[in-house]
């Protein structure tokens, strides 16, 4: 049997149909695959390598910290320095109430952490999600999952959970006494990019600060420079009481995090002791890692150039059968008119060396969240192969 063949009967599958590429290689903002074919990387791991693939300081970080020590002892015991400066580091950047990170293994964990956090905060049980929202597949944050077609095979889910039209200003009426937290994506991912309007994200900060409910905003994929700015929620001037982050937390390492103040998060701590604890978060490997790629990020100033090349994709990705595109920064969704056309796109630009996917919740969607780093020379050569692909 070769590789793809033990693949698909070993390696347990999330859908019937993978991608199923063999990469041998990556390096910025290219992959190589088993026959030794470049591929332009325009999906960047689902946005987990804002600064490319292997970047040279992450790769010196991982291997400086495997000199030194892996995995001692489970998250929370020891004075592990790469944990300290990494959480030193994101706090220097975000708004001084957001000041104690707790790290995870990913970003669903991270929601688990978050919803658990909101309840004991609050000694309340109610928790508001949006439709088509996407938060991860572990039980609790699938509870709050905005489709129902993937929640429902799992059912019974989370009680207390309720689902509203997200961007919606009625909906703000909806919380209030019972409500330990509104968990929403700063901007929402899986439904093809769909920002709100700034208006509406500052009444829900309003709302929440009212009625003493937590916002929890989940900035998975739209952290780390994405938008065009470190964080989403800086184009809206809110700030949330609890931020989500996974995804390029760790520099191509597996990492998740939540972040609160330090007052909330030290409820975590008593009563119980010990109410949250994780054996693997906050591998030093993975904070190492991390911390490598976000002084990167800053010191090279990858978001600055966001705009710039967003601008440079939607005015490349023009023709009659691209109904739209939508996006916030280099991060978009390019509009067809349902799965299989978008499908055979995808395929058919797989085939010519630039790698797509598409949303779960919008289908007829190509995604577009490379590496902040691609120049562009490989974003006029990736829109040609989209382009010639669409025509057939």
């Amino acid at each position: 049997m070769n590789l793809r063949q033990l693949f698909l009967q070993h390696v347990a599958q999330t859908s019937t149909a993978p991608l199923a590429i063999e990469i041998v290689k990556a390096e910025g903002c290219t992959l190589w695959d088993g026959a030794g074919q470049p591929h332009i990387d325009l999906i960047g791991g689902i946005s987990v390598a804002n600064v490319g693939h292997r970047h040279p300081r992450v790769v010196k970080a991982i291997h400086d910290q495997l000199d030194a020590y892996m995995h001692v002892m489970v998250y929370g015991e020891f004075v592990q320095s790469p944990q300290v400066r990494y959480a030193q580091k994101l706090a220097a950047n975000l708004p001084t109430s957001l000041n104690s990170v707790y790290f995870t293994n990913s970003g669903a964990e991270a929601v688990e952490g978050a919803m658990k956090l909101a309840k004991r905060v609050t000694g309340r049980t109610e928790i508001i999600a949006f439709d088509f929202s996407y938060h991860g597949s572990t039980q609790g944050a699938l509870s709050i999952l905005g489709d129902e077609y993937w929640r429902n095979a799992y059912r019974p889910l989370l009680p207390g959970i309720h689902h509203c039209t997200y961007n919606d200003f009625e909906m703000l009426d909806l919380i209030g006494p019972h409500t330990a937290c509104v968990i929403a994506e700063t901007v929402q991912a899986e439904g093809g990019i769909r920002p709100p309007s700034k208006e509406w994200l500052q009444a829900l900060r309003q709302r929440c600060t009212e009625t003493g409910t937590l916002l929890v905003l989940d900035e998975i994929q739209a952290g780390f420079g994405r938008t065009g700015k470190l964080w989403g929620f800086q184009h809206f001037e809110v700030v949330p009481d609890v931020l989500l982050l996974g995804k390029a937390l760790g520099g191509g390492m597996p990492m998740g995090a939540f972040v609160a103040k330090r007052d909330l998060m030290m409820q975590l701590a008593d009563n119980p002791v010990l109410g949250h604890i994780t054996t693997f978060g906050g591998h030093p490997v993975c904070c190492a890692a991390g911390l490598a790629a976000f002084e990167a990020l800053l010191e090279e100033n990858m978001a600055a150039e966001v705009a710039a090349k967003e601008q440079l994709f939607r005015s490349l990705l023009v023709h009659p059968r691209i109904n739209q595109v939508t996006s916030f920064g280099l991060w978009m969704a390019v509009w067809f008119d349902d799965f299989a056309t978008n499908k055979s796109i995808i395929d058919a630009c797989i085939e010519k060396g630039v790698v797509t996917d598409w949303f779960l919740f919008a289908s007829n969607c190509l995604r577009i969240s490379p590496p902040l780093t691609i120049s562009e020379a490989e974003i006029r050569k990736a829109c040609a192969v989209i382009l010639e692909c669409c025509e057939k």
